[in-house]
């Protein structure tokens, strides 16, 4: 990783998030460098949504190039449930399979609008992505497939539903 210009960091490390945007605006700022991939999910799920973006690649400027991949099952599921397989399993799954198919779909570059903040700009991505590959939209990160949700999180569902 470190011969192919990977930029690691520990999410949940303030610091590392504040150098790691400084890293990737120095890189987009040099012009002989390729560009960023970037999984703005963090995660993947069962294939039928696009999950809430990260919005930190969203924050450093430059134009986004967004991607929609979508897996097609039928000769071999790439989606890995960790509640039910074992990692040991996913990967016998995944070696055995007929074969792994996906559709991309390069979609056209998008900049963020004057007006519009980090978020904003990362759910018109998300919006785009989804739609091209035929997925729904989610609000929420992955992180809550394998964390506790939190009550805040609930409250404000609640209060939603109340409002209904």
């Amino acid at each position: 990783m470190q011969a192919t210009q990977h930029v690691l960091f520990e999410r949940s490390e303030m610091k590392d998030r504040h150098l790691v945007r400084k890293k990737i605006r120095e890189h987009i700022a040099d012009k002989s460098k390729l560009p960023i991939l970037i999984f703005p999910e963090g995660t993947c799920i069962n294939n039928t949504s696009v999950m809430m973006f990260k919005k930190g690649s969203f924050e450093v400027g430059g134009t986004v190039h967004p991607v929609a991949i979508k897996y097609d099952p039928r000769f071999g599921d790439a989606f890995w449930n960790s509640t039910k397989y074992s990692m040991m399993t996913y990967v016998l799954h995944v070696i055995t399979s007929w074969a792994i198919v996906c559709n991309v779909w390069y979609l056209p570059p998008m900049v963020k609008e004057e007006e519009e903040d980090a978020v904003h700009f990362a759910n018109r991505v998300k919006a785009a992505i989804a739609a091209r590959a035929g997925m729904s939209v989610l609000p929420w990160d992955g992180g809550l497939k394998r964390k506790k949700i939190k009550e805040s999180f609930k409250e404000e569902q609640q209060k939603k539903y109340c409002q209904i």
